[in-house]
């Protein structure tokens, strides 16, 4: 599948995945900032943005397509961070595909199944798809009417915001949605699901740096399965990012600006 992305600045090749219901655009900000020290690509994945929509959303598809991506650009090996189902996507990339990582970011997700963050993310991920199956913005000619629409169902004019960031605008000054919202809905379970807990032997990833950031707000990475991801990535490195929740990237963006750039020293 050929994806839409965004490239800036210069320097070794960073890939960075957006969560769901994202899109390259969540990035930006912080592509810019480290475009001295990267060449930043920022994918759409498919069913997102201006990529293209496919009835299948899993993480062996997602790691096909980055798979694909990487080297319709040329990338030998290159850096690789992803945020919630992009951080997962990249642990399914990273374990098929170890020689072509030089470093791994994982922001706010734990590749596990653990039941109470499991549980947030579906109900979330839920809220948000059927909030825009549900809405019809057919006679919408401005943002403020989609977002007085989006007003009864969604409290917070931050999430409205987000959530806002999936229109496009189409002719006659309509607007429409972006985002493959029914073929997301229909994979929500593979979405949020997780790899199995070892029990036995596994073969360890290392050879390049590991670093997982955890919002400290957030209980999407949980503490309690830091043992178990050492078990996968021996080396790797956690780091709490203050005053954030689950969208680190924007509620602290120096500090995981500030990772990026030290991953590069490790």
């Amino acid at each position: 599948m050929k994806l839409f992305y965004r490239k800036y600045g210069d320097g070794p090749p960073l890939v960075i995945l957006h969560g769901l219901c994202g899109s390259s655009d969540n990035w930006v900000t912080i592509a810019k900032c480290i475009s001295n020290s990267y060449t930043v690509y920022l994918p759409d994945l498919r069913n997102h943005g201006l990529s293209p929509h496919n009835d299948v959303n899993d993480y062996n598809s997602l790691s096909s397509d980055l798979y694909e991506f990487a080297g319709e650009l040329g990338l030998g090996r290159f850096y690789l961070a992803g945020h919630s189902m992009g951080g997962k996507a990249a642990i399914h990339f990273t374990l098929k595909n170890p020689e072509r990582i030089c470093g791994l970011v994982i922001a706010d997700i734990s590749p596990f199944l653990t039941v109470n963050s499991r549980s947030k993310e579906f109900d979330l991920g839920l809220l948000i798809l059927r909030t825009i199956l549900e809405t019809d913005i057919s006679a919408s000619v401005s943002r403020r009417d989609i977002d007085n629409l989006l007003t009864g169902k969604i409290q917070s004019q931050k999430f409205r915001a987000f959530i806002m960031k999936n229109l496009k605008r189409i002719p006659d000054n309509k607007f429409a949605w972006k985002i493959n919202a029914a073929a997301l809905l229909n994979n929500l379970d593979k979405i949020t699901e997780g790899l199995p807990r070892t029990t036995g032997d596994i073969s360890q990833i290392t050879g390049f740096p590991v670093l997982f950031l955890k919002g400290e707000n957030s209980d999407y990475l949980p503490y309690g399965d830091w043992n178990d991801i050492l078990k996968i990535f021996p080396a790797a490195e956690l780091r709490t990012v203050k005053n954030a929740g689950h969208w680190i990237h924007t509620d602290n963006p120096e500090a995981v600006e500030e990772a990026f750039i030290c991953l590069l020293d490790k």
